[in-house]
């Protein structure tokens, strides 16, 4: 049986605990290069991140291309790609290390439910943050649909013993927070991230973190 966590925070992780742009760029970029087609800028690659690799790999191509054959066979390349070349340039956000170690420190549960597939998800954590423990890391996962569908947040919480009431998801987007609504447990948005500020309070975030060092003061009140 699993022991009740009473302390249980969720975090999504592109644009949350990692700036990953510039490798989701240069990957997606290397999957359009090989085809001969256009690239785009980090920034508008900003613009279509959050809703899995998938809807990225769609986004980034020509409308004329996006039948599902061409898409998934586009999505092999850039995870192939993606998987050896996945943090060049990712790194953590100013202060997000130290906010995990005073967090793990205070006894709180740590966890990551990302869009991104499964396998670069878990990859990205290990490598970035060893030192770090989480309770549980999930990607995109096969019978499990992609957040703002709150079936894996929930499987989180089932396997930590939390529950709503005990539970923080923390994300830089509006299917962060709808994800949270979906589930019923308190949502913190983070403004550093992929999507303005504006997206997290149109989406009805309970609270609004600008720097990683907020996140504390929030979930200790």
């Amino acid at each position: 049986m699993t022991k009740p966590c009473n302390k249980l925070i969720v975090f999504d992780l592109d644009g949350t605990l990692l700036d990953t742009i510039g490798d989701l760029s240069e990957a997606c970029n290397h999957m359009l290069g090989m085809r001969g087609l256009g690239t785009h800028t980090r920034e508008e690659y900003r613009k279509m991140v959050g809703n899995g690799i998938l809807r990225l790999v769609e986004r980034a191509l020509p409308e004329s291309l996006r039948t599902p054959e061409y898409v998934a066979e586009a999505r092999r390349d850039f995870v192939a790609y993606y998987i050896e070349h996945i943090d060049l340039f990712t790194h953590p956000y100013e202060g997000i290390r130290e906010v995990l170690h005073s967090l793990q420190n205070d006894g709180w549960v740590l966890a990551v439910a990302s869009n991104k597939f499964d396998a670069g998800t878990k990859k990205l954590i290990a490598n970035i943050f060893p030192e770090i423990t989480f309770n549980s890391i999930y990607g995109n996962r096969e019978g499990y649909p992609l957040k703002p569908d709150a079936a894996l947040l929930e499987l989180i919480m089932e396997e930590c013993g939390a529950t709503s009431e005990t539970t923080f998801m923390i994300g830089d987007s509006g299917v962060d927070i709808q994800t949270a609504k979906a589930a019923g447990v308190r949502s913190i948005g983070c403004s550093w991230g992929f999507r303005p500020r504006t997206e997290l309070e149109e989406n009805g975030a309970d609270y609004i973190a600008d720097k990683p060092i907020e996140l504390l003061e929030l979930v200790r009140r």
